[in-house]
Parts: C-alpha cells; sequence; structure tokens
C-alpha cells in the first residue's frame, strides 16, 4: 500500500488521543500581539507504507521571533478523576493522555493509522510590523530531507500592539526538594543549584512571579511524623539560648530568581499544614552538633519554638529590608486551616503578629470566618469557593484550586479539555482577581510524601489525586524541564488576561466586559463549554485592540471549520 500522510491543523485547546479518531475542527487562522507566545498543533496520520518510518519537521515561515517545534507526547494516566467531578471532562477511564512536550530533535516516529500531533508555538518579536504571517509546517524523511511527506500551513496575523506585563501575582509552589530526589544528587551541591536555576527559569517563562521560599523546609504535603528532605535557605545556629542566622543561601536563591524576572517571594509557611498544630522541621548546630531544633514534637504554642521565631523574624526582615526585599515578600501562617483548628491558628498566628503585622501575610483557606474574624489579613479561597468571598465583598482577592476543585470549576487535571484550563484568565480579568496559587509546580512524590516517584508513570501522586494536578512540568534527562500542554494552555490564559487588561486601558472596563459576557453571563462556575468561544474571544478582543488604538489592522473574522459569528451562543453551559 502506497504512503498516505494526512496534517490537519488544530488550535492549542484540543487534545489529541491515539486511540480515537480525530473529530477536531482545523484550525486554519489566529492572531496574536507583539511579545506574545502563540500556540498550535499540527496533527499528522500515517496510512500504508513501511512501519516505523523515521521523520524530521521544519517550519517556513518570515515571521519575525522563534518558532518552536515540540512533540506531543502521551502519558498512562490511572486516576483520570475523583469521586465527585462534573461530565465536562474528556475521559473518566485510564488509558495514554496527552501532556508532555518533548523537543523535537529532527526524528520522529508516526504509527499507521493514528493521529499524532506536532505542537508549534511562535514568539512574537517586539518590533514585528503588522501583517499575516504564513507558518508551513513540511515533513521529510530523515534520510531523503529534500522529499517533502506533507506539508500544513498556518496564518497568523500580528498586531503591532505589546502585550502589557502581568499584574496578577501567580505562585506555583515550587518543591526544591523534589529536583534532589529525581535527580539524585546533594541538596544545594552546585548540580542542584544548576537543576533549581533551570526549573525557576522554566516557572518564569511560564508565568510565576512569586517564589516559594524555602527558608526553612516547607511543612506541606507530608505525612504527621515523617519528613521530607531538608532544604533549608537559612543556617541557623543555638547557642546559650540564642540564635543567629546565615542568609547566604536565602540570598543566592533570591539574586538567582530575580535574574530570571521573578520579584516577589513567598517565605514558607511557619507552622505545619492544615491547622497550625506544630513546628515545621527545622535543622541547626547546636553544641557543635547538626541536628533537628525543633518538628512534629514541637507543639506550635510551645514557648521556646515562639522565642525561636520572634529572634528569626527580626533578623530575617531586617536583612530582607537591607536588601530591598521586604516589601516584596509574603508570608503564611499554615495552609488549608479547617473549621475545627481555628482556635489553634489563632494562638499560632498571635505568637508571631508582633512581627508580621507590618508584612502581607495570606493563606490559603475557605473559611470566611477567619477573615471576619480577623484571623487572616489576605485569605486565598478555593476556586469552588471563592464567589462567597467575592458577594462580601473581599478586597484585593486572590483564589486557587487544588485536586478538590473538579467540579464546575477551572483547573488542569489531565482528564479536562483544555478549554477548562484557559478559561479562568477571562474569568480573573472579570472578577479582578489579584494573585492565584496553585501547589503543584513539581510535586514528583507520592501523596503526604511518603516516597518520590516518576512523573512519566505516576501521573497522579500514587493515584491520590487527579491525573497533573501535582504538577505541570516533567523532569527532562538533561536537567531541564520538560513543560506540559497544561502549562503552555495556562500561560495562554495569563496572556488573555494582559490583552483584557490592555484592551481596557484602550477602550474601558465595559468594553472588554462585554465582551465576556456575550451570550450570558461569564461566572466562576458557568462559561461556554466549547473552545471556540475562547478562540472567538481573543480574536475580538485583539480586534478591538487594534480599533480602539488605530493600529489600521484587519481582525480575522473567520476560520475554516469555525463560525466565529456564531460561537458565542453555541454549546452547553456549566451551570
Amino acid at each position: 500500500m502506497a504512503l498516505e500522510i494526512q496534517g490537519r491543523l488544530l488550535s492549542s485547546l484540543e487534545k489529541v488521543f491515539w486511540d480515537e479518531d480525530l473529530g477536531a475542527r482545523a484550525y486554519m487562522a489566529g492572531s496574536a500581539l507583539r511579545g506574545e507566545r502563540f500556540s498550535f498543533q499540527a496533527a499528522f496520520r500515517q496510512s500504508g507504507g513501511e512501519e516505523g518510518l523515521r521523520i524530521a519537521a521544519k517550519t517556513e515561515t518570515g515571521l519575525p521571533g522563534h518558532v518552536e517545534i515540540r512533540e506531543v507526547g502521551q502519558v498512562p494516566v490511572f486516576h483520570p478523576v475523583s469521586q465527585c467531578h462534573d461530565e465536562a471532562y474528556l475521559r473518566t477511564k485510564p488509558g495514554l493522555f496527552p501532556d508532555p512536550l518533548y523537543p523535537h530533535k529532527g526524528e520522529w516516529t508516526l504509527a499507521p493509522e493514528q493521529w499524532r500531533c506536532l505542537w508549534v508555538t511562535a514568539e512574537i518579536a517586539q518590533d514585528a510590523p503588522a501583517g499575516k504571517y504564513p507558518i508551513t509546517m513540511k515533513l521529510a524523511r530523515t534520510d531523503s530531507p529534500e522529499e517533502t511527506l506533507a506539508e500544513v500551513t498556518f496564518t497568523l496575523q500580528v498586531i503591532p500592539v505589546s502585550l502589557p506585563p502581568l499584574k496578577l501575582l501567580f505562585t506555583d509552589w515550587f518543591h526544591a526538594d523534589c529536583l534532589a530526589t529525581y535527580y539524585k544528587v546533594p541538596v544545594f551541591s552546585e548540580d542542584h543549584w544548576k537543576l533549581m536555576e533551570a526549573y525557576i527559569e522554566n516557572a518564569a517563562q511560564y508565568g510565576v512571579n512569586l517564589l516559594l521560599t524555602p527558608v526553612f523546609t516547607p511543612p506541606l504535603d507530608t505525612e504527621v511524623g515523617g519528613e521530607r528532605p531538608t532544604v533549608q535557605l537559612v543556617d541557623v545556629t543555638a547557642s546559650g539560648g540564642e540564635y543567629s542566622f546565615g542568609f547566604d543561601k536565602l540570598d543566592r536563591y533570591m539574586s538567582m530568581a530575580e535574574g530570571h524576572g521573578i520579584r516577589h517571594f513567598e517565605i514558607a509557611h511557619l507552622f505545619t499544614q492544615w491547622g497550625a498544630a506544630a513546628a515545621p522541621k527545622i535543622m541547626g548546630t547546636a553544641d557543635g552538633e547538626y541536628r533537628r531544633l525543633f518538628g512534629w514534637e514541637t507543639p506550635s504554642a510551645s514557648k521556646e519554638y515562639r522565642e525561636f521565631l520572634r529572634s528569626f523574624l527580626r533578623e530575617l526582615k531586617e536583612h530582607l529590608a537591607e536588601a530591598g526585599r521586604l516589601e516584596r515578600c509574603w508570608f503564611h501562617i499554615s495552609d488549608e486551616p479547617g473549621e475545627d483548628t481555628q482556635e489553634g491558628y489563632r494562638q499560632a498566628k498571635e505568637g508571631v503578629w508582633e512581627e508580621l503585622a507590618d508584612c502581607h501575610v495570606m493563606d490559603a483557606l475557605s473559611d470566611y470566618t477567619y477573615y471576619e474574624q480577623g484571623l487572616v489579613k489576605h485569605p486565598i479561597p478555593a476556586l469552588d469557593k471563592v464567589e462567597g468571598f467575592l458577594e462580601k465583598g473581599l478586597p484585593s482577592p486572590w483564589t486557587y484550586y487544588c485536586c478538590a476543585q473538579g467540579q464546575k470549576v477551572s483547573n488542569r487535571f489531565m482528564a479536562m479539555p483544555s478549554y477548562r484550563n484557559r478559561i479562568l484568565g477571562c474569568q480573573m480579568y472579570k472578577y479582578q482577581i489579584e494573585g492565584f496559587l496553585h501547589w503543584g509546580f513539581n510535586f514528583w512524590y507520592s501523596c503526604l510524601s511518603r516516597r518520590g516517584v516518576n512523573p512519566y508513570l505516576e501521573t497522579g501522586a500514587q493515584d491520590a489525586f487527579p491525573a497533573g494536578d501535582a504538577f505541570c512540568v516533567y523532569p527532562g534527562e538533561d536537567g531541564r524541564p520538560i513543560p506540559s500542554l497544561r502549562e503552555v494552555v495556562f500561560f495562554e490564559a495569563l496572556q488573555d488576561m494582559r490583552a483584557l487588561e490592555l484592551l481596557e486601558t484602550a477602550a474601558g472596563r465595559e468594553t472588554a466586559v462585554s465582551i465576556l459576557n456575550r451570550g450570558g453571563s461569564l461566572t466562576i462556575s458557568s462559561y461556554p463549554d466549547n473552545p471556540e468561544w475562547l478562540l472567538e474571544t481573543r480574536e475580538m478582543v485583539n480586534q478591538r485592540i487594534a480599533d480602539s488604538l488605530g493600529s489600521g489592522c484587519q481582525g480575522i473574522r473567520g476560520r475554516q471549520g469555525i463560525k466565529l459569528e456564531n460561537a458565542g451562543s453555541q454549546g452547553r453551559r456549566i451551570i
């Protein structure tokens, strides 16, 4: 049978499974602003010809900027959804799911009668002239590069206006210990510092601008009585009831992050998770011996620990202030305290408030009474609870999601469609959310950190969480992270938010919000159940920006397979 290769262009909001036919609509054209990263997919299927055909892919374009090709890999998912989930998932049964984006190294293999995907990302130069730029993807045999086996062409229109910087504060918890565990390197060895820098660079590239900073080993997702590898950046020496502190590693960590554009720092929690019952693990040198000074055995109300914290916080604040960093730091008491732990949280907070009253202090919690009673300055309610806080007039709102937010609201589980990941940018713009927190940038441990895992094989933290909840990057063989398509799509959500803010500057907030509310009011839990609405939204926003700023650009009013003028009213809405 003669070789035939079919090709189809898809948006970044589609997920292509190897074991099913391709039903997604073709996506042939789009627009982007200067400084934006725009992604689409090129799917190919081989019929006939030899098996194991080695293929190289390349792009040809006159677009000013960088165009990168990555291969969409598949990973096993054993736990796609939690017991409580809605209907808006792609699949609910185990199987192979598309997620890692591997760099294309010049050789790719198709499997007969399977659709497989390449992910194409164009970084638009800041000085790119307005215009429509074809981006042609060509496939050829590796041993016969001049013979084109298949080609597809996407048309990208550049709007000659720069995307503004991100205003939102975004933290995706960075786990330094997971790097040391997976790569088997000593903590704070030079190899470990190189790994941390590579992953911090990736986090910054995808929007993180507030970095979890382990002054002490973060007391997060740790079994009671257990401990995670020590990644304590502050050196502690105890002598005669007095404490002294060394900040050299902390300074190096912060300077490294600042070198990649991260300017805000999230100081690790001062008490254990879920109610502040105990002190975190704190190592130090006492009487010439390096040992654990505080930990699970230390109640949070311990007089000795409170005296330690007062001494530590005073010196830390002074050191940060001298470096001009204190105003860019956020402190935590305890993560996710519940209704039954208010008194313990209150005592923990009161024990440090004299030192932290003039600082940014926040915690992820969803019980409004914590804020109502003044127990927390900046509550971060879960996404499925934030509407209640907003209705009560919470100023400067933040929100977060984790494994529990699997019904109605946005999240980035592997089993969810990508539009459900990306919709959050529009929602955060409409509700003027100022900060977003997610717990798993690279949590490559089992539940409660009992052991390390290989995230390519265990995608749900030993099946404790829906696959993808615990991480959005994979460990690369060369010590550099492999992005997931979920990380890229979430960054697109942030770009949507920035574009809406630009439109507000140019044409007013009412104009921007009216685009989001067309066909029905957009809320946190009610939004169009299709990718076309989001694609149309960005085209409308881009066109309004171009019109308002007098760039003279003509927007792309339609695409093959998508009727933009009708997309806003189509599709089920999640209620």
